[in-house]
């Protein structure tokens, strides 16, 4: 009788293949409430990565972390119409707090531009103190009608930056900078996704903004998954809240804020990007466990040797951990370390250790050799490196393959099927833009034919990436 795979087959059904790399790679459960996740520890120590590869970005572009409450007056959200009119389905409200129903509710916090907005009103008051930039890792609700774990829970954590400037210009290059330094490059190099950033369409712009700026990944069914954004906010919520500051000239003006974020969506994003039907497959960059040492049997010459061996890889930099369940037959044990994404595993036997060698299983290139232990470490780095090239590679090529240039709106409906369209801006424009959302597909991004962001939404000569997206 033929083994049962482990997981769904992608091209038999995607979203139950997804549903089991979570569960069987032990990365989240679904909470107790509609829409809520557990995350465990495997998948957290993915979310750590992430998060330590993203902060130090951040820190690099002069921002400072600090955190704000997770209640927020239901007034403040209602200054900034806009923002309150696009947020308000999402919004979870406390009314009754510790037996006694509150003289104005509060809101859990569904995005902070309203509470940062009211202490950067009490923080700044002359030019001298702008730039003011802020970020904090945090969890946010808004509670999500068809949730899916990592894509879209009630509950999630991201982080997100606030600042407030002097000019218009300094605002947007900052918010530009920290697209391309701190997402893209993270994206690029880190998760090996060959993000496409744009700018969002005025029906796709985050509420109260000026301009929306984002990273958009292929994922390996040829949908789109936004995977980051960074907001102008002009000085609309300037304006609500009184962010004001004297100017060297003396006036009193009014500063110009910027948002932007990326959450425990990229998670999501990692698996359906570069996962296959054997689990997950992690960037060796970004990977908590980059080597694996298996104990093939139980046997304390070999049991020592995997320990020093450990060591040894530790000492040359690489994140490594030893498997010594000799319990648990070596042929389950090396398919959990598949379904895990690990990127090279290391299995060690009585027959290897005689000879002075160990078996080496890339994960990405997925080829198995015997080699020596005189100089492993040397020879790890090099497969870690090129399965991080590898990966970058494989998923640019699928992007590629996968997007089909078009002129038409019905030849963007006919490409969204199996994967994205691009088509000049004008060809669609606000009514070819309905016509397709009518039909489950969005505008995902406007870009320049060379790649660069279009300065408007009505630029000559922008072309839109089309696509059905997470």
């Amino acid at each position: 009788m033929a083994k049962a795979p482990v997981l769904t087959p992608q091209a038999e059904d995607f979203p139950r293949w997804y549903q089991d790399i979570i569960s069987k790679a032990e990365l989240a459960d679904n909470g107790p409430v509609r829409g809520t996740m557990v995350i465990r520890p495997y998948g957290y120590s993915i979310w750590e990565q992430m998060q330590a590869e993203v902060d130090r970005r951040i820190k690099l572009a002069g921002a400072r972390n600090a955190y704000f409450p997770l209640f927020i007056p239901e007034s403040y959200l209602t200054r900034e119409a806009e923002h309150v009119e696009g947020f308000s389905p999402e919004l979870a409200v406390v009314t009754v707090a510790g037996g006694k129903e509150l003289e104005e509710p509060v809101v859990v916090r569904p995005t902070s531009e309203t509470v940062i907005g009211e202490f950067m009103a009490k923080w700044v008051q002359s030019y001298r103190d702008l730039p003011l930039l802020l970020n904090q890792w945090a969890n946010v609700v808004r509670w999500e009608l068809r949730p899916r774990v990592f894509l879209r829970t009630s509950e999630f954590l991201w982080q997100e930056g606030h600042t407030a400037h002097v000019s218009e210009a300094d605002g947007r290059a900052y918010a530009v900078r920290i697209l391309h330094e701190v997402y893209e490059s993270f994206m690029r190099d880190v998760l090996a996704m060959p993000v496409v950033v744009g700018r969002k369409t005025a029906k796709e712009r985050f509420a109260g903004a000026t301009n929306t700026m984002t990273c958009e990944a292929m994922m390996g069914d040829g949908k789109a998954l936004q995977m980051g954004t960074s907001h102008e906010l002009g000085q609309n919520f300037a304006r609500a809240f009184d962010i004001a500051f004297q100017s060297a000239e003396g006036q009193q003006e009014l500063a110009w804020t910027t948002s932007w974020g990326v959450s425990t969506r990229m998670v999501g994003g990692l698996i359906m990007c570069h996962g296959d039907d054997a689990g997950l497959r992690i960037p060796p960059r970004l990977a908590p466990v980059q080597v694996v040492v298996m104990a093939v049997r139980e046997d304390d010459a070999v049991i020592d040797r995997c320990r020093s061996l450990v060591d040894e890889l530790l000492a040359a930099g690489i994140r490594v951990e030893s498997d010594l369940r000799t319990e648990t037959s070596a042929g389950r044990r090396a398919t959990d370390w598949e379904l895990k994404g690990v990127p090279v595993r290391l299995e060690l036997g009585p027959r290897d250790l005689a000879e002075g060698a160990v078996t080496m299983i890339d994960r990405i290139a997925g080829t198995k050799d015997a080699v020596p232990l005189d100089g492993i470490a040397i020879r790890l780095h090099a497969a870690l490196d090129a399965a991080q090239t590898a990966l970058l590679a494989q998923a640019t090529a699928r992007r590629e393959e996968r997007t089909a240039e078009v002129t038409t709106i019905e030849e963007a409906v006919e490409a969204a099927a199996t994967g994205w369209a691009r088509i000049p801006w004008r060809a669609v424009g606000v009514e070819g833009e309905a016509a397709l959302a009518a039909q489950a597909i969005t505008v995902r991004c406007l870009v320049m034919p060379d790649g660069s962001l279009p300065p408007a939404d009505d630029t000559p000569g922008a072309v839109a990436i089309v696509a059905r997206a997470y």
